[in-house]
């Protein structure tokens, strides 16, 4: 289950409930070797106020063997630093975005019973419409990542899948 919505010019949340206990959800989100199965290695979450490292490679996320389009080609690798905003296990879990110049991406984790999670994802500040359609798609993506990777169902084609979720929210932030 996915729900977007545009709540304000600069903010969008995302809802999912996934196939996994508030603190398996948690770990996937703060430990690096989790969190690169479904959007970036990097460094460990332990605290608020510290700086994480995210590396970027998403070679990883999609089980057929997709190459990188040129136009997210030259991102491969790079690494963000960003500062955890709120450290709250296994609640909640805030992130700068591009050192703070996009806002913060915030997750809310809560019981949906029955060995499920409602996670909502809210990534207030970001500058402007482009800007919400590249990471709205690219959360749209990666959290159908982490959705599959929890029922073990691949995604096949990450890339592919970014393309129509950027399409999709471009689409939204287009009505609102």
């Amino acid at each position: 289950m996915c729900d977007m919505e545009v709540l304000a010019p600069d903010t969008l949340r995302m809802v999912r409930i996934l196939d996994a206990d508030p603190e398996t959800v948690w770990r996937y989100l703060t430990k690096a070797e989790l969190r690169r199965k479904w959007f970036s290695a990097g460094t460990d979450a332990t605290a608020a106020g510290e700086t994480v490292e995210l590396v970027f490679d998403h070679d990883e996320l999609s089980a057929d063997d997709v190459p990188y389009p040129e136009q997210y080609a030259k991102y491969k690798g790079a690494v963000g630093r960003e500062k955890v905003v709120e450290f709250d296990p296994p609640r909640v879990f805030a992130i700068s975005w591009d050192e703070g110049k996009e806002g913060v991406a915030r997750f809310e984790l809560s019981d949906a019973g029955n060995g499920k999670t409602r996670l909502v994802l809210t990534h207030s500040g970001i500058t402007g419409p482009g800007p919400m359609a590249n990471f709205g798609g690219g959360w749209h993506s990666h959290l159908a990542v982490l959705e599959g990777l929890l029922k073990g169902e691949p995604v096949r084609d990450f890339w592919a899948l970014h393309v129509q979720s950027e399409a999709k929210v471009a689409a939204a932030v287009a009505q609102s």
